[in-house]
């Protein structure tokens, strides 16, 4: 009787983990669906269908903000799902924040997509934070359907790069970018000491709120190559 009842309050405690999630991270994620159905349906002026089918992880970062009066910097936060041959996993929230120098005024906001090319790549994306360009090798991605022939040399990159504004994507350095999961949205999502590596490596349940972002990233079958 004692293990039915634990077990019934686990349960309930599990489905009020996966629904403790605030207005502004059900808000992350859709915007990140958004951005992530706009690329999809624009292949020739996005982002080639051969390297999104290579990536191991897609990270987005819906409307990442750039301020700057004299001293600038840039913050966004957003979702990373990785692949599995059973499916992407469920989405980890990450944060960024780079900051730059100079004089600089203005303001501005526009969409982030990177794409993590291979295994070490994502182990560097699970640690507590990586610097993109520094621990992380990152290139700014090519764009459209046939974008990725001429860029053979990109392809040792861990992370490719990308912005959308105003409906269009283009490659965009992000080095110095610093990337981390979002700790306190992680447990809001999934429980509290729950970490980014677990969701990943755990095969984590995808919350029912969040199951149309991994819908949009569509087949988690990677495309072959002879590239890696």
């Amino acid at each position: 009787m004692k293990t039915v009842c634990f077990f019934t309050v686990a349960v309930l405690w599990s489905a009020a983990a996966f629904a403790d999630l605030s207005t502004s991270e059900l808000e992350r994620v859709q915007k990140a669906t958004e951005v992530v159905a706009a690329l999809r349906e624009a292949p020739d002026r996005g982002i080639p269908e051969d390297l999104w089918g290579k990536a191991e992880c897609v990270i987005v970062m819906p409307s990442v903000k750039k301020a700057a009066f004299g001293v600038g910097g840039e913050f966004g936060k957003g979702v990373m799902s990785c692949r599995q041959a059973s499916g992407w996993t469920a989405p980890v929230f990450m944060e960024m924040a780079k900051g730059s120098f100079g004089f600089q005024i203005g303001a501005q906001a526009t969409d982030l997509v990177l794409l993590v090319m291979n295994r070490q790549g994502v182990n560097r994306m699970l640690d507590d934070h990586v610097t993109l360009g520094t621990d992380a090798s990152v290139a700014a991605g090519p764009v459209g359907r046939t974008g990725s022939a001429a860029t053979d040399h990109k392809f040792n990159a861990e992370v490719l790069s990308y912005s959308r504004s105003k409906g269009l994507f283009a490659g965009i350095d992000v080095s110095g970018g610093v990337l981390r999961p979002d700790k306190d949205a992680n447990e809001h999502a999934y429980g509290t000491g729950t970490t980014a590596k677990a969701v990943v490596s755990a095969g984590t349940a995808t919350p029912a709120k969040m199951q149309a972002f991994i819908t949009s990233l569509g087949s988690s079958t990677r495309a072959t190559t002879g590239r890696r």
